[in-house]
């Protein structure tokens, strides 16, 4: 029996995330670590690259992306940019590709 809820008890671990991004002008979550791309490394590689940006998929909270191609991406709370998308997907000096974009100097990392 202690295994079963040992086991439901590491599931239900597993759903939380264990990081959380905030606006830092108005601390207002905007995304989580389970909404953000995982890196993948390629042959050769150890490391992710330094990154000044995360990588996330569309959220509630971002703009009706209907109609288009790219905007800037404004804090719900305080109207702060926080990034920008891009349907055809904008390349990071880090060489990532992603639609989305959030700059990490505009956002807050908050451990669980």
């Amino acid at each position: 029996m202690e295994a079963t809820s040992g086991s439901s008890l590491e599931m239900e671990t597993k759903l939380v995330p264990q990081t959380i991004y905030r606006c830092k002008k108005c601390r207002r979550m905007v995304a989580a670590q389970e909404n953000c791309f995982k890196w993948k490394k390629r042959s050769g590689e150890t490391e992710p690259p330094r990154c000044s940006f995360i990588f996330v998929e569309p959220l509630k909270w971002m703009p009706d992306l209907e109609g288009n191609i790219e905007q800037k991406l404004l804090c719900v709370g305080c109207n702060a940019r926080l990034g920008s998308f891009n349907w055809a997907g904008m390349q990071c000096s880090c060489g990532t590709w992603s639609a989305f974009q959030l700059h990490k100097n505009r956002i807050d990392e908050c451990p669980l």
